[in-house]
């Protein structure tokens, strides 16, 4: 699934591009200039400085802190609060849903991998969020090929997405892309569990074996330093969150707050 995961996500994405190519060509002028500001400390712009040049303004370690700087405090911050909300989510499908129930009413094959489609393509989910939650769905019954086309669709589309996509590219742009995504999705979740068969393993017991790879103080160690650098950037998305609405005064009460004062019609201003 590791592998699966990114090799699926490339082949998908260039597939979509090709048949956005083939099927809606729409040639355009317009030229995106690339941001070549230097990442460490934007001492170079990328066009007055040349990189021959750049590449000896920083030190290795000076590269090696930015890039662990940009890692956990930006990168992280933007991942943390759902990755909390995928943990919980996964968490409440563990503890409450009985592990029979998908196998029994979900179903192999085909049939499942359309019906998690249809669950997973208008829901808003991130992609950090959908695998410890594809991960609980695998616990409970569903196949690890069914839990692919969730982990591809799910972040991938969306009702907001959806409409912008209508909006910014049109509908014969967003038909390509929505079909590409679903076709490659549920082809790829049904070679997955053709290969999870071949080779007869069962996707239950490796998740449920994965704790087992790392020792008990690493796993103590590295959920410590998640929780450490998780505080602030879900405290800072909780409070976004709860934070009031601004509010939009009408005109008359903006124009009684300042008091505006009638400008007469005959003022003598001078000549400016």
């Amino acid at each position: 699934m590791t592998v699966m995961r990114p090799l699926v996500a490339f082949v998908t994405a260039t597939a979509a591009g090709i048949a956005e190519n083939l099927f809606n060509p729409k040639a355009s002028d317009n030229k995106i200039t690339p941001d070549l500001t230097c990442p460490v400390d934007g001492c170079c712009d990328g066009v007055n400085c040349s990189p021959e040049v750049h590449k000896y303004h920083h030190t290795f370690l000076e590269k090696l802190r930015a890039g662990f700087r940009f890692a956990v405090f930006d990168l992280w911050a933007d991942l943390a609060a759902w990755f909390v909300v995928g943990l919980l989510l996964a968490g409440l499908i563990t503890v409450l849903i009985p592990d029979d129930v998908f196998s029994k009413y979900l179903g192999t094959g085909l049939p499942a991998m359309l019906l998690m489609l249809a669950v997973a393509t208008p829901l808003y989910i991130c992609a950090t969020a959908s695998t410890p939650i594809a991960a609980a769905l695998i616990l409970k019954g569903v196949s690890p090929g069914a839990a692919l086309v969730f982990l591809i669709a799910g972040p991938a589309t969306n009702i907001a997405s959806l409409t912008v996509l209508t909006g910014v590219l049109g509908k014969r742009a967003t038909a390509i892309y929505l079909t590409t995504i679903a076709v490659s999705a549920v082809f790829f979740g049904l070679v997955v569990d053709q290969i999870y068969v071949s080779f007869g393993l069962s996707a239950q017991a490796m998740v449920g074996q994965t704790s087992e790879i790392m020792p008990m103080w690493a796993g103590l160690a590295g959920t410590l330093i998640i929780m450490f650098i998780s505080i602030k950037p879900v405290f800072l998305a909780i409070k976004a969150r709860l934070k009031p609405a601004k509010q939009v005064l009408p005109l008359a009460q903006i124009q009684d707050k300042i008091d505006l004062q009638p400008v007469s019609e005959t003022c003598d201003c001078g000549p400016t």
